[in-house]
């Protein structure tokens, strides 16, 4: 096996990296290639894709309404950041 094979099927950084590069609708045919030939023998990365996929559609649906968070919530998260930060 040469090495530019080993380094496409055991690199899942490069695959999750190619993985959000799609989604984003931006990935070559070369990477699409490397990428199917990763996916095709790492279990965990088909998982990464098919959770990034979803979070993706989640956002997007949340991405086209209203929704905001109540004043009073944010005020306490905030407050309870502040806290955290200045334990140490």
């Amino acid at each position: 096996m040469t090495s530019a094979l080993k380094n496409i099927i055991y690199n899942c950084k490069q695959a999750t990296f190619l993985i959000e590069k799609r989604i984003a609708g931006k990935i070559t045919a070369a990477e699409t290639l490397r990428l199917h030939i990763h996916l095709a023998g790492c279990s965990v990365c088909k998982v990464y894709q098919q959770q990034s996929i979803l979070i993706n559609r989640i956002f997007v649906g949340f991405e086209n309404t209203d929704f905001k968070l109540d004043e009073a919530f944010k005020k306490t998260l905030t407050e309870k950041i502040e806290k955290e930060i200045n334990k140490n």
